[in-house]
């Protein structure tokens, strides 16, 4: 299978470590299906060069997907997506990505000095517009 764009969207000014962004990411993309199993991965040099990081920094976070079972290095061939994990896996997955971009908006709104008042009433009124949408689109 070809090389698979892989989208990282790397935020330098996050609290967040870089190798855990893209740690996140990978993950967000396979729970999500954007990255399905078989698809090839950039190399670890290809990735930083890409980045404008550090390959280690690369190597680091193919090394906890590795562990996690998400992706599979085969030397001489490349990187890989894995097999679907099982549901228990696949549910964890979710809820750490969704934690991830929890993390990363309440950092990024507090960077912005919000209060938690402002941010929690900004989630609730986004939930409501989202949940109306929904049946709008559902009625239609």
């Amino acid at each position: 299978m070809p090389n698979k764009k892989l989208l990282l969207q790397i935020d330098f000014r996050s609290g967040l470590p870089i190798y855990t962004q893209i740690v996140n990411q990978v993950q967000a993309q396979v729970a999500g299906s954007v990255l399905k199993p078989g698809d090839q991965l950039p190399t670890v040099r290809a990735l930083a060069e890409e980045l404008r990081i550090n390959f280690n920094t690369v190597a680091r976070a193919y090394r906890i997907l590795d562990e996690a079972r998400i992706i599979s290095t085969q030397q001489g061939r490349g990187t890989y997506i894995t097999e679907i994990p099982p549901p228990k896996v696949t549910e964890r997955l979710r809820r750490e990505s969704l934690e991830a971009l929890t993390q990363r908006y309440i950092s990024e709104a507090m960077r912005l000095e919000f209060s938690k008042d402002e941010i929690n009433e900004m989630v609730r009124n986004q939930l409501k517009a989202w949940k109306a949408s929904a049946q709008a689109n559902q009625n239609e």
